[in-house]
Formats: structure tokens, sequence, C-alpha cells
């Protein structure tokens, strides 16, 4: 059996000692244990405790206690889930408040708690951590006690270095290095007293992971000794597919199940018996079941359960936001836990293991499992509450502060070429924020990303606003798809062909013939002409593209810059499907909200750009 002092990957004492000193919480009332019931499908039972022999030694008990997809939600929020059980009524629940209530109360009693997340902390959507970019979720993670978390798709929304800043609290990730606010506490941010783990997310030179891909948690065996308990970590596959965490350089991201396979071999071979998975990929159940229900699982995790080795005990899973609680057969036939606890504290799922005392082997026999709901009729932890309201404040003064000055509205209002003044600004933000940490020739705005206008008439309910003044709450989030903290502007090669090619599908035929025009603005280094009455795909006049004074090669390549989406077969603005080919694609720091919000900041005051300028139509006769 692994020695307590043998070394194994981790990321060592300091973020132990940070743990211990980082906001541990007390624990308050022990929790009802309730097995899970067999499925009508897949799941088998949770397992009844079988009886101990007279004179054999007592087991080790266990509790594992996890969150998952948080995403920020911790200051005021309700919303609900459906019963325990199908056919239950439904519940009202949420709450960083009542979350970390319920947590308290699991933990009483329980010596060998552990208490960690599947991952998608933070990039949430509530204002009062995604305008101060997701670190007043560290703090109240940290307050909480929380041991250790996977890295899920939304922790790369930013890239690693924004995963860096949030672990290590360095100020880099975000432009301007817009970081480290003070906390609660007047302290500046530090980053996470509790470690993020993945061995699926790798170096694309060195093949290996860019964080640790395993560690062990050591509980108390009840006569002075401890015994090792081993997780290992995984992020799906598919996180590059996703627009948000878009990471098309640097890295690669590995099988889950294979992930997960090759480290539980490790610790295996290191003397660890009790081995958990944590994998930010998840799986669902039939509609209208309860959370405590397994009813026709389906999804990633019911696959990758069959090819998970049988030396993994538990797989504790997220991503998909499901109320799923299975047991499920391993591929040697025995049951173990599989799980998904929603999302935005819905839910919290309570795994308890049973170690056997001499080899440190989980009795599965004896495995429980089940999600408790995250009502609120329980009293809201008042640390919590003090920490929601100092951001709720502060989220109030950061919204009234002003950004920029317009001379005139910058809206979204088509002219009668389909042009408009807050698009081309937009393309012009593109393309000023992909060239200070790139380059790029040019930069697009592809229709439907912008969701309000900026407005030059001040909001008379708001005493900070003025004629002309745009707030940083009218600006930096919300303004550009999509919601949260965004989707990254992405930089790649093409032809001046495909250049040709994407401004063409500006016009789509539809099955019956009919041609529907959607407006892409170009940055104001770009200007062509059209004539509509061509036929379809052949619109753009030859040789009339230019950047700056020269023309278009359609055998040159050309840099351009645009919104992640429009670089993803899943989710690429319909009929645009020129970018997806690009070559060298990288990833600025810059994501769209704050390429416009940065942009008119340094050009202030803004004035409308004229239009018709950029793309002109001949005009017969």
């Amino acid at each position: 059996m692994l020695d307590p002092g043998q070394s194994v990957p981790t990321s060592g004492v300091r973020r132990g000692l940070r743990r211990r000193l980082g906001g541990a919480i007390a624990v308050a009332l022990a929790a009802t244990i309730v097995a899970t019931p067999a499925s009508a499908t897949a799941a088998t039972p949770a397992g009844a405790t079988a009886a101990t022999p007279a004179g054999a030694a007592q087991p080790v008990p266990v509790q594992l206690v996890s969150i998952t997809d948080l995403h920020g939600y911790f200051g005021d929020y309700t919303t609900t889930v459906p019963g325990s059980r199908a056919g239950e009524p439904a519940q009202q629940v949420g709450g960083g408040a009542y979350l970390t209530t319920h947590i308290k109360q699991l933990r009483e009693g329980k010596p060998n708690s552990i208490l960690f997340s599947a991952g998608d902390d933070f990039s949430g959507w509530p204002n009062e951590t995604g305008w101060f970019w997701s670190e007043p979720t560290v703090e109240y993670l940290n307050s909480i006690g929380l041991q250790f978390s996977t890295v899920g798709n939304h922790e790369m929304d930013r890239g690693y270095p924004f995963l860096r800043h949030m672990d290590d609290g360095t100020c880099e990730g975000v432009p301007d290095r817009d970081v480290c606010f003070p906390d609660s506490t007047g302290r500046r941010f530090h980053g996470a007293d509790y470690d993020y783990y993945t061995g699926s997310v790798v170096d694309e030179h060195t093949g290996k992971p860019i964080r640790e891909p395993y560690h062990v948690e050591y509980v108390d065996d009840g006569r002075g000794g401890r015994l090792p308990v081993g997780f290992v970590h995984a992020t799906l596959k598919g996180l590059s597919e996703e627009q948000m965490s878009y990471t098309p350089k640097g890295y690669e991201f590995l099988d889950e199940a294979d992930t997960i396979n090759r480290y539980a071999a490790e610790l295996k071979r290191r003397g660890v018996k009790a081995i958990v998975a944590v994998i930010h990929q998840g799986f669902s159940q039939k509609n209208g079941s309860g959370y405590n229900d397994c009813v026709d699982p389906s999804g990633p995790a019911v696959e990758f359960n069959q090819r998970i080795t049988p030396d993994v005990d538990a797989i504790v899973t997220g991503h998909w936001h499901a109320l799923v609680n299975c047991m499920l057969p391993d591929p040697a036939g025995n049951a173990r836990p599989v799980v998904e606890a929603a999302n935005h504290g819905r839910l919290i799922n309570e795994i308890n293991l049973q170690l056997d005392r001499r080899t440190g082997e989980v009795l599965r026999d004896r495995t429980t499992s089940v999600n408790h709901a995250n009502t609120q009729d329980v009293t809201p932890d008042p640390e919590t509450l003090r920490i929601a309201a100092y951001w709720r404040d502060q989220m109030a003064k950061r919204g009234a502060s002003p950004v920029a000055e317009v001379t005139a509205d910058l809206t979204r209002a088509p002219n009668p070429t389909g042009e408009s003044t807050l698009y081309d600004v937009a393309a012009d933000a593109f393309h000023w924020a992909a060239n200070t940490d790139g380059r790029a020739d040019l930069a697009v705005a592809m229709p439907g990303i912008l969701r309000r206008d900026v407005t030059y008439a001040a909001d008379a309910a708001n005493p900070a606003d003025a004629p002309g003044r745009v707030l940083f709450s009218e600006l930096a989030l919300g303004t550009v798809y999509d919601s949260g903290i965004g989707v990254g502007l992405v930089r790649g090669n093409v032809t001046g062909q495909q250049l040709d090619e994407l401004l063409e599908s500006q016009w789509q035929q539809g099955a019956d013939g009919t041609v529907t025009y959607r407006h892409l603005a170009v940055s104001a280094n770009v200007r062509y002409t059209y004539d509509v009455s061509r036929p379809v795909g052949d619109r753009v006049a030859a040789g009339s593209i230019r950047l700056g004074n020269r023309p278009v090669n359609p055998k040159a390549t050309y840099r351009i810059a645009t919104l992640a989406n429009n670089f993803l077969p899943n989710v690429v603005t319909p009929g645009f499907t020129a970018l997806l080919g690009a070559a060298k694609q990288d990833r600025s720091i810059y994501n769209g909200g704050d390429a416009l919000w940065r942009y008119l900041e340094r050009q202030s005051p803004v004035r409308p750009p004229a239009l018709g300028v950029r793309a002109r139509p001949v005009v017969a006769g």
C-alpha cells in the first residue's frame, strides 16, 4: 500500500498549506444515506450494507461530497428541480448561502469527508461574478473549503493563462490585466486555495498534461493510521469544439476513458486501492425522472463507464447539467456510482464508501450514493451572505462606471444595403483587438452577434448616466454574443479566394429559390463592390476587394479575425462556412465583448462610421 509519506503527482505542500489556511468550513448536521434503487433498465441497486462478521475490523467510512457546473451562482438564485423520484413534486432550490449550509450539514460528524467539484466552477453568467472575471466565485469556493476541482471546458474560456490566474492569483489572463480585484475582506485576489486537475488536456509539443492528472487524499483509519484515496481527472475531449473554450493551438484533448485508465493504473501500481474518477463530461436519463432515479441513462458517461477499469470505484461527472444518480456495472459486472449533480448549485451529490481497514480497498457492496437538493428551507449561511452582498455592491459600482463617450447612437439598424454603425464598429474593434496580441489583416463581424444598441441618450432611471456616456453595464458584457464571459476572438489564414467566398455567402439561396441577404460587417480597411443583378455566388465584383490601397490577390494569404464560433462547424453562423478551413488558427486573449469595450474606450469620443463606404452596390446605368 502507498505509504502516507510517499510522493505522488500533486501540486505539493504549498497548496495543501493554502487549503488548510483558506476557509475550511465547520460542519453541522448528519445526512441520512439513501440507497439508489434499481433502474428499470441499466441501473442496479446502490447496495445494501452487508453485516460485518463478528470479530472483523469495522470498515473505514469515506464521504465524497461534490458539486458541478456551479458557473458562479453563489449569490441569490432561485429555480426548481424535479422531485427525488418520478412523480414527486418539484422543489424550489438555489443560492450559494443555502448551498453552503447544506454542505455543512452533510459533512457534520464525518471526519473523512472530501469536498470537490467536477468542473465549470467559474466563467459564469451572474453579473456579480462575471463583471469581475469570476474571481468572486473563487472567493466563495475558498470559503466553503473546496478541496479540489477538475478542469471543465469553461475553465479554459480565456485560455490556459486565465486558468493559471484563477488557480495561482497571477494578474494575467484578460486584456489590460483587468484582474486581481480586492475581495470581500479587502485582500487582493490570491487565487484558489484548492487545486485544478486534468490528465486529458495535454501540451501538443510535450504530450504532458497541463495540470497534474491525479492526486491522493488521505483519510483517518480510526486507529492512528491513514488510508489513501486516489482521484483521477479528465476533461471532455471535445473541449475545443465548444465556442467559448475553443482552443485551436497549443493543446491536444485526449479520450476521457483512456486517460482515466492510464492514471488509475499508476495509482494502483503505487498501492492505492480506492480510486475515484472525476470527469467533466456527463450523461442524462429519461425525461420526467427524479434526480435520484436512473431510468434509461444515456450519454458519454454511460459509454465510458463500460470502458473504465474496474479498479475505479466511483465516477463523478459534469458538463451536461443533468440530474441523475446511477449504480452501473463496471466491466467486471460490479456496480459503482456514476453520478451528475445538475448545475448552478441545484444539487449536491454524496457518495459514501466503506474501505477495508487492512487493505484500503473499497467494499463495493457497501457503497451508497444520493443526490441532495439545495432547498431553501434551511438557514442561509451568514458568511456566504456577506460575500455575496459585498460583490453585489461592487457590481453596482462597476456597472455605473463610465467607459466611453459616443457622439450619436451606434445601432444595429441596417441602412437600405444592410450596413449598420454598430456592426461596423464591432468589426473595427475585432480588428484592433486581434492586432494587440497577434496579427490580423482584417476582421469581420457576423450577422446576429450583437444583442443591443449603444445609445447616446441617458437612461433617466440611472443617475450615473448622461447624454453620450457609455457605462460599463451597457457595454462590457451582454452586448456581443454570447452570455457569460463571452466568445473568444480567433485569427486564421485564408486565401483571397476564400475571402471572396466569404463575402459571396452574404446572399443565401433557399431550396425554393428565395435569396436572403445577411450583411457581413467588415473592418474599415476593407473595400469592395457588388452587383445584385448577377447570380448568387458571383455578386462581388471581380478584383474589387481591397485591403487598404491594395487589391486582394486570390492566391495570396490573409489573416482574418472574428468570433470563434465561425471557425467551428457545429456552431458556425448559418451559411457562412468559408472560415472552417482557415489555417494556423490561434486565439486572442480578447473576447468579443471586451474587444468592443476596450476599443470604444480608446477611441472615445466615438463617432458613428459613415455607411456605404466599405461595401458599395453597383448602380445600374
